[in-house]
């Protein structure tokens, strides 16, 4: 049975083209201050799991060298993504212990505040943000992802929180999945200023698919979707748009997107734009992700190489707000 389910998978790979994907270890909300760390790492382990399953069409990949190596076997990487950063229990050392395990990116954020970054409800009509983008243990916390090599994620942030970010980062960032507020005005999406300094920092911005984050209804076309990519093409540059539908994040989907068998479709439409190369198919499809996640290597072993060392749990304001049932009271 293992063997069908293996050649069935090689078959759909090899007929989509797929050749990386993320797999998002997500813990709800409800379980900050509890035991969102714990429930992180089963969700890892899960991701693994499954990867081992299907091996050898899955490959667990942690670098650039090792996307490539996939491809060239024709095997498809699985990646993990651990979004939002209550999953740290605002801990460096749990931070450092993620990318020990395989974890690469990390959303600042989900749909919730942490003690040291503020998310997107912030930006709701009539809410106030509770620290103004990042405190200093937040900074603390994308310096320390530098040093790492991990993507600096802020799909899911506060526009300050993104704009705090993209100035303490000396590496490029992401928008994992995340679309263009031009032309949906939820604060789930990117607005133009910003796509512009994610552009000057050499950043990338992967389109949702999601239909509410396309239209701000719940229908949408695949037109919609090419709408968003070309918008952020037009203001960011070919090189800072990407793919990040969100599918098995998402219940509705645009028409004509329903799934990764779609994406000869939307490619097809691209081409039929005129606006659009192969070559900047190739990047839209996954070299301009590989380009980022290059640099952010780079930057790792560049501080390394300066001698940088961990960044340290020190803000004890954190530590005592904790409401979550631990014994960090007694150190």
């Amino acid at each position: 049975e293992n063997k069908d389910n293996n050649l069935q998978r090689e078959r759909m790979l090899k007929c989509h083209n797929v050749l990386h994907e993320f797999w998002a270890a997500y813990v709800p909300c409800e379980s900050q201050f509890l035991d969102a760390v714990q429930l992180t790492l089963e969700q890892i382990d899960v991701i693994r799991r499954l990867t081992e399953k299907y091996d050898p069409s899955l490959i667990l990949c942690t670098s650039v060298t090792d996307i490539k190596a996939a491809h060239e076997q024709g095997r498809m990487c699985s990646l993990i993504g651990v979004e939002g950063g209550h999953s740290l229990a605002s801990s460096l050392p749990v931070l450092r212990t993620l990318y020990s395990i395989g974890v690469r990116y990390l959303t600042l954020t989900s749909n919730c505040n942490t003690p040291w970054a503020d998310s997107q409800l912030v930006d709701a009509p009539g809410s106030k943000p509770e620290h103004n983008g990042l405190t200093n243990f937040g900074k603390n916390v994308v310096k320390e992802m530098n040093r790492l090599g991990m993507l600096v994620d802020l799909a899911h942030v506060a526009v300050h929180t993104m704009l705090a970010a993209l100035e303490v980062s000396k590496a490029p960032v992401i928008f994992s999945h995340s679309s263009a507020r031009a032309l949906c005005n939820t604060t789930r999406n990117v607005p133009d200023h910003v796509l512009r300094l994610v552009a000057l920092k050499g950043g990338l911005v992967m389109i949702n698919f999601y239909s509410q984050f396309l239209t701000c209804h719940k229908k949408a076309t695949a037109d919609d979707a090419i709408a968003h990519i070309n918008h952020v093409r037009n203001v960011a540059g070919v090189d800072s748009v990407g793919l990040g539908a969100g599918y098995d994040g998402i219940n509705l989907t645009p028409e004509g997107l329903e799934d990764v068998s779609s994406y000869p479709t939307l490619f097809a439409a691209l081409i039929g734009t005129g606006k659009w190369s192969i070559e900047d198919l190739k990047k839209l499809a996954g070299l301009n992700f590989l380009r980022v996640m290059q640099e952010v290597e780079k930057v790792r072993d560049a501080m390394k190489a300066a001698g940088v060392g961990p960044y340290e749990d020190d803000d004890n304001n954190i530590k005592r707000s904790q409401k979550n049932c631990s014994s960090i009271n007694l150190f």
